[in-house]
């Protein structure tokens, strides 16, 4: 990472004095430096960072103002504003370990095509903080964000596979996988339909670490490494981000090395179902019916609608051993985007206890979710006149929870489960992280899990 966390104290590190708007007076600044920024026009508005010189012409700190009252991700921004060299909070953020995270994740650069990266800084940790902790967050979050700015060139189905491999290893987990015809063989159907026209093989990624008698929490990620839209085609336009559509797999992996990294004492299983939606004479077709694990047969009312179906093959599979907590994710809908927008991403559950737990966890840590609502009158929407249950509804409504609730229908025997819907990218640069691949939901979901089984 481009900024450097630092416990010890370092030698003559520069302030960073945080003021709130029209706040010069209290921020506990000379006189010489509200003079300057009165000068400079500066007066604690959000997101600003203004240089400040010392007696002698040299540097002397930097003013960041916090607004009326910003989030302490606001203050990622100092990554990309600050000169290099070493720098320390002037007084404690009111969140110092969400200020150290966002010094950090601010400070991403996605290098692997020659961009060059960002300013090396230093940067003393607030007193407090626990400096392991802050690392296995940031890493969980780097480790998501490389894998969705990966091209499908890089990153298809080998490679995912290759990438969970890695991480295994890192930890000491272990990693089985189910490839191309296996996939019938050991009944999962919907993975190989929805793969079988890639020239790299569908797969069911298992990955498993901790002890078996622990606690089970089970993490499934859609790894759709690409998506055409099948034989339903995407327009080009629609096909730009969709080197993201593994967004969910990269998420569920960033969770799963923060859990791994903490030492949680707990069962944990990753699975990924990791496919390309291609197009070839063997796609599957609109109106074929799909077997799936469960035994549910599935009309095919769409193959764009594709990540529901690896995720139901997956989904049945992990519930059949009846994990304490079951959690997918997915970028699954453009609907949850239209009701939402890109960062603020939904999430669905049944159990009351884990929907305040998230909720809570998510403003606690800045970490944006909403619960929306498995509404059952819904349901009726996905019936099919020939087979158990179609994939999409006719009349284009409420997709997000029609998604959920196909999905719903996959888990049975698990009583703690959620689904997340998310993006996955950044649209735009924002304090706490440029423009591209994003980690979401997963710093909340750490906190809610390391409290559950902690």
């Amino acid at each position: 990472m481009s900024v450097e966390l630092v416990e010890n104290k370092l030698n003559n590190p520069l302030p960073v004095h945080l003021v709130a708007k029209d706040g010069l007076e209290t921020a506990g600044l000379t006189s010489s430096a509200v003079a300057w920024a009165r000068a400079n026009g500066f007066s604690g508005e959000a997101g600003r960072t203004l240089i400040v010189p010392a007696e002698n012409g040299a540097l002397g700190g930097a003013l960041f103002g916090i607004g009326d009252g910003e989030g302490a991700l606001a203050v990622g921004a100092l990554a990309k504003s600050l000169a290099e060299g070493d720098w320390h909070f002037a007084s404690a953020p009111a969140e110092p370990e969400l200020a150290a995270i966002a010094l950090a994740l601010g400070g991403y650069v996605f290098t692997r095509y020659g961009k060059k990266p960002g300013k090396a800084l230093r940067f003393e940790l607030p007193a407090g903080v626990e400096a392991k902790r802050v690392r296995r967050i940031v890493e969980g979050v780097f480790l998501t964000r490389d894998l969705v700015n990966t091209p499908t060139s890089d990153m298809g189905p080998d490679e995912l596979e290759k990438a969970v491999r890695a991480l295994a290893e890192i930890h000491k987990a272990e990693v089985s996988v189910i490839k191309g015809d296996d996939l019938i063989k050991q009944n999962f159907p919907m993975i190989h339909a929805v793969g079988r026209a890639s020239s790299s093989a569908p797969r069911l990624i298992d990955m498993g670490w901790g002890s078996r008698s622990a606690p089970k929490v089970t993490l499934v990620g859609k790894g759709v490494c690409f998506d055409t839209g099948g034989l339903d085609i995407k327009p080009s336009s629609g096909m730009l981000l969709m080197k993201k559509d593994m967004g969910g797999a990269a998420n569920v992996l960033g969770l799963a090395s923060m859990i791994m990294a903490s030492g949680l004492n707990v069962r944990l299983r990753v699975l990924i179902p990791a496919v390309e939606n291609s197009i070839a004479g063997n796609a599957f077709r609109p109106g074929d019916v799909l077997a799936s694990r469960k035994g549910m047969s599935v009309e095919i009312g769409n193959t764009d609608a594709e990540g529901r179906l690896v995720l139901a093959d997956a989904l049945a599979l992990a519930d059949e051993e009846e994990p304490q907590l079951l959690v997918d994710m997915a970028t699954l809908t453009g609907a949850a985007r239209v009701a939402l927008g890109p960062d603020l991403p939904p999430f669905y559950t049944s159990d009351e206890a884990l929907a305040s737990e998230l909720t809570t966890a998510s403003l606690a840590v800045e970490d944006p979710l909403w619960r929306m609502p498995l509404w059952r009158p819904y349901d009726a929407k996905l019936s099919s006149k020939i087979a158990d249950i179609n994939n999409v509804t006719t009349d284009g409504f409420a997709g997000s929870i029609t998604a959920a609730l196909f999905l719903k229908r996959f888990v049975e025997k698990t009583a703690s489960w959620a689904h997340f819907d998310i993006f996955a990218w950044n649209p735009a640069d924002r304090p706490h992280g440029p423009a591209g691949g994003e980690a979401q939901g997963i710093r909340a979901l750490e906190r809610v899990i390391s409290k559950r089984f902690g």
